[in-house]
């Protein structure tokens, strides 16, 4: 058997009133959960650089993208007038454009409603609380 020591068992603040002990904690609690905020703001703020460089880069893209499917939207009308009248050949370019703006903006509404909260932060914040409900009862 090992030894009993009874200085193993003393509380740490045994001269501290209930008040004090319960301010420590609020304190402590407090701290915590604003470490979980400065945590979330970091996430957040990582996430939000990230999608500021990629939207840059696609902004870039989509502008030259728009050029060439101007030009290429333009001859491609063009090629049909050779055999049709040309007010029908650039309703044609003109309505095939039309549907695949309709295909894009239904598949970013699919992608935009899957973006999700920083879930690190969250699933930390819910244990937070569990343990704090914990302790009170």
């Amino acid at each position: 058997m090992t030894a009993y020591a009874p200085e193993d068992t003393r509380p740490l603040a045994a001269d501290q009133s209930l008040g004090k002990l319960f301010g420590v904690l609020s304190r402590e609690l407090t701290a915590m959960m604003n470490a979980h905020i400065e945590l979330a703001k970091v996430e957040v703020r990582d996430e939000a650089t990230n999608a500021v460089r990629a939207a840059g880069m696609f902004g870039g893209a989509a502008i030259t993208a728009l050029f060439a499917l101007l030009l290429f939207s333009f001859a491609a009308a063009w090629g049909l007038a050779v055999v049709m009248p040309t007010g029908f050949a650039f309703l044609i370019v003109g309505a095939v454009w039309a549907i695949a703006a309709a295909v894009l903006a239904a598949t970013a509404r699919t992608r935009a409603a899957q973006v999700e909260p920083p879930g690190n932060t969250i699933d930390a914040l819910k244990e937070d609380v569990e343990w704090v409900r914990q302790r009170r009862s």
